[in-house]
């Protein structure tokens, strides 16, 4: 039963793809509230969460020749109005820090922090929540810059599990931050909006 809405998506993808409006229309009807909702959600305001929304599917129609490739579109949209939320909040932030700033040099500094912190806080948390093991890995690799072999001498382990370790740290790392990323990037928002 859960197939048929997606079955029917791929069906309307790949009509919308070859420039079928009426197809386009129904995917825009069919998801635009529940998005708006999610969005909402997200934004705290519902004139930008429906300006994102419109963006969103502005962007996909513009790009329709992309959707013969989308497996499942609810996830496909769903992501990349994620994106492009954070992208939003991002540009409502700099645009609030430059009208409240007089001082450019005060208002690039905090532009600065905006774009460096949340992320390197997360990726600092990411590497904190690893293993023991896989954190000497990843921090040998990544910051003192050692060879897969170097690593290995050092902590006495083969090659293959070095490599292993740092394929486990590298991906734990990456979920975390994308799962965080956005929680990070609202809450900053809220704090220099209000």
């Amino acid at each position: 039963m859960a197939d048929q809405p997606v079955n029917c998506d791929k069906k309307l993808c790949l009509q919308t793809s070859l420039g079928n409006e009426q197809a386009f229309k129904q995917l825009f009807n069919t998801y635009h509230q529940q998005l708006g909702a999610y969005i909402l959600r997200l934004t705290n305001s519902a004139a930008l969460a429906e300006e994102i929304v419109l963006d969103v599917f502005l962007k996909i129609w513009l790009n329709r020749e992309t959707l013969r490739e989308v497996q499942n579109f609810k996830a496909y949209l769903f992501v990349v109005s994620k994106n492009h939320t954070l992208n939003a909040l991002k540009k409502l932030v700099k645009a609030r820090l430059a009208q409240k700033g007089p001082e450019e040099h005060y208002t690039q500094n905090v532009l600065a922090e905006i774009e460096h912190n949340p992320y390197y806080s997360l990726l600092d948390e990411a590497i904190d929540h690893l293993p023991p093991q896989q954190q000497k890995v990843y921090l040998l690799s990544r910051h003192k810059r050692l060879k897969y072999a170097e690593i290995a001498e050092k902590l006495d382990l083969s090659h293959e599990t070095v490599k292993k370790y740092l394929q486990i740290a590298t991906a734990s790392i990456t979920n975390y931050v994308n799962a965080n990323l956005a929680t990070a990037l609202i809450s900053l928002a809220f704090v220099i909006y209000f």
